[in-house]
């Protein structure tokens, strides 16, 4: 049994840096907005494990089901030696791909990649113990500047699962694949995990329960600017709102002002003023068609070859291969 490895190419300082960029620029645009990365403190990920338990919440059931059924074809058809996952966290839907790439034979390697080296030490240390055979390299960086950091050869599969590509917006959708596509080798493959346009009826709720646990969650990240930047949000004078966008058929969640209100972030030096009913961005989540997945991975050197969905068509595993 080999002891995992971490790479480390993010310290705290450089998130603090960041952070205090996309606040600066977010809420001195118009409309305000923040980006969706600053969720994931403790508290918001204990809420976002909680919203996947969700009945509203299907995404994450779904995907889950079809990694299981489809796992080891996806072991068969791609042939992958090391299999590095983008936004790993704690790895355990990705255990279906690593069992099945184990019994295919193929598999040698496994490098998760996830800001958080807490999520990732934890997740490493039971993999080490469940799959004794595997080499564990984990990487400590933001998955969208980490593609050159990643292990080179060996007949990869890059994953990107949990409908995660959608929280990006278009430009930079076409500049991350385009990147992957520059960074992996013809015949390598990129798996991704997204959500499909269905009933805005369905996709809604699973942004906004009944319960409120998504609510609580998207406040949330107002308590981080609190605590990280000595903001004073009164996180309970915003309301939480999910909205369907047809035109870009996306989900957006916002943050709505109860009422006129100035907030100080005394780390920026920094007045952001609120009237009443204004809202601020916090998270898109595009979803996607057969069609618009297959012509942005053609987009950036990728072949479609699976492309599979649950009965409801709620959600799609794809398997794409890198054209030489």
């Amino acid at each position: 049994m080999a002891a995992p490895t971490l790479d480390v190419h993010i310290t705290d300082a450089d998130l603090r840096d960041a952070l205090r960029a996309d606040v600066l620029r977010g809420l001195t645009a118009t409309p305000k907005w923040l980006p969706p990365k600053w969720f994931y403190d403790a508290t918001g990920s204990e809420l976002f494990e909680l919203i996947t338990e969700l009945d509203e919440y299907y995404p994450t059931r779904t995907e889950r089901a079809l990694l299981a059924e489809h796992a080891d074809e996806i072991a068969t058809l791609t042939r992958t030696k090391v299999l590095v996952e983008l936004g790993s966290g704690s790895s355990d839907k990705t255990r279906l791909l690593l069992s099945a790439g184990t019994a295919e034979g193929s598999l040698r390697r496994y490098v998760p990649q996830d800001v958080s080296p807490s999520a990732l030490t934890g997740a490493m240390e039971d993999l080490v113990r469940d799959y004794p055979d595997l080499e564990i390299h984990g990487v400590v960086s933001d998955f969208t500047d980490t593609l050159r950091t990643l292990p080179a050869g060996g007949r990869r599969t890059v994953a990107f699962l949990g409908g995660t590509l959608g929280n990006l917006v278009p430009e930079e959708r076409a500049e991350f694949l385009a990147e992957i596509g520059r960074t992996v080798d013809a015949g390598e493959y990129l798996l991704l995990g997204v959500g499909l346009v269905i009933d805005p009826a369905v996709m809604v709720p699973a942004y906004d329960d009944a319960a409120g646990v998504t609510a609580r969650f998207d406040r949330n990240v107002l308590s981080v600017l609190n605590g990280t930047l000595d903001a004073t949000f009164e996180p309970e004078a915003f309301e939480h709102v999910a909205i369907w966008d047809d035109r870009n058929e996306w989900i957006e969640m916002r943050l709505r002002s109860t009422r006129a209100q100035d907030v100080r972030i005394e780390a920026l030096d920094l007045d952001v003023h609120f009237d009443e009913g204004e809202e601020m961005r916090t998270e898109i989540s595009a979803k996607f068609r057969e069609e618009s997945v297959t012509g942005e991975l053609a987009a950036a050197g990728f072949a479609v070859d699976r492309f599979w969905t649950d009965a409801d068509r709620r959600f799609a595993l794809v398997a794409a291969r890198r054209e030489g």
